[in-house]
């Protein structure tokens, strides 16, 4: 049986931590910054985890550990 590739979109932007969980970015930070309060900007600038729903379904997506 072939090797299973993971999904390159996916891969892209979530990474996994130590844990085995998945790390992702926060949105609406990329423009019209302007109207954002420092705190709000500050807190995007974050990693945060993703949700269990979404573990389940990246892992499908993302089957072995990459790097």
């Amino acid at each position: 049986m072939p090797k299973m590739k993971s999904h390159r979109g996916a891969a892209k932007r979530v990474k996994r931590t130590g844990s085995g969980k998945f790390s992702r970015h926060h949105a609406y930070a990329n423009h019209m910054m302007g109207h954002k309060t420092t705190k709000q900007k500050r807190n995007l600038r974050k990693s945060a985890i993703v949700s269990d729903g979404d573990q389940r379904r990246l892992s499908r997506l993302l089957p072995k550990r990459y790097s």
